[in-house]
C-alpha cells in the first residue's frame, strides 16, 4: 500500500527487453535504503526490486504491466516518481493506493493559473472508472483531488511544490499518465452493480 505522496523523482537507467518483460535500473537517492523483494511505486506502478547496485536498483514488469501502463513508453534519462511502501502506522498524508494502474489517460490541457497550474486528463469512458468532484485520484503515482469531474475526463489543480518535486513539471499536452481510481470508489460501484 502507498500513499500518494512522491518522495523522490527517480532517472531510469538502463532498460534491457527479456521476452515480454522489461527490466528497468532506476538511479535514486533512496537506493541505499532499499532491499531486494520490496515494492516501490514508479509513477504509480508497485514494482519489486530485484536487484540493487550502488546508486541503482532493477524492477521488473511483466507483459501485463507493460500493456496497461505507460511505462513501455520509458526511454534511458526519463524522470519516474517513487514512492515506498507506507509503514504501519504511519500518517496517511495522501490517500490509499494500492500502486495497482486501472487504466492510462492523456494530457489534454495545461493552464497555469495565478501559482498554479490546472491540468486535464482525458480517459477512455468503455473501462468504467468514474471520478466524482472532491475525490481522489492518482496521477503517475501522485495522489491529487478531482477539481472537474466529466465522464471520461477530469482536472486537478497542482500547487507549485508538487509541480517541482514531481514529474508534473514534465507533462506536456498529449502525453500518457498512469491513472489509479479511489479503491473506496472502485467497491462501492462494484457492490452497486451487484446488486
Amino acid at each position: 500500500m502507498f500513499t500518494g505522496i512522491i518522495e523522490e523523482v527517480g532517472e531510469v537507467g538502463r532498460i534491457e527487453t527479456e521476452g515480454g518483460n522489461m527490466h528497468f535500473s532506476i538511479k535514486a537517492a533512496m537506493t541505499p535504503e532499499l532491499k531486494i523483494d520490496q515494492s516501490v511505486a514508479h509513477s504509480g506502478v508497485c514494482l519489486t526490486v530485484v536487484s540493487i547496485s550502488d546508486n541503482e536498483y532493477t524492477v521488473t514488469a511483466v507483459a501485463e504491466t507493460l500493456e496497461k501502463t505507460n511505462l513501455k513508453h520509458l526511454k534511458k534519462g526519463a524522470p519516474v516518481n517513487l514512492e515506498r511502501g507506507m509503514k504501519l502506522g504511519d500518517r496517511l498524508d495522501g490517500h490509499i493506493v494500492q500502486g495497482h494502474v486501472d487504466q492510462t489517460a492523456v494530457c489534454k490541457n495545461i493552464i497555469e493559473k495565478d501559482g498554479s497550474w490546472e491540468f486535464t486528463f482525458e480517459y477512455d469512458p468503455t473501462l468504467q472508472n468514474i471520478t466524482i468532484e472532491k475525490g481522489s485520484i492518482t496521477v503517475n503515482g501522485v495522489s491529487l483531488t478531482v477539481v472537474n469531474s466529466k465522464k471520461n475526463e477530469f482536472s486537478v489543480a497542482i500547487i507549485p511544490y508538487t509541480y517541482e518535486h514531481t514529474t508534473f513539471k514534465n507533462l506536456t499536452e498529449g502525453a500518457m499518465v498512469n491513472l489509479e481510481f479511489d479503491v473506496i470508489g472502485k467497491y462501492v460501484k462494484r457492490i452497486q452493480e451487484m446488486k
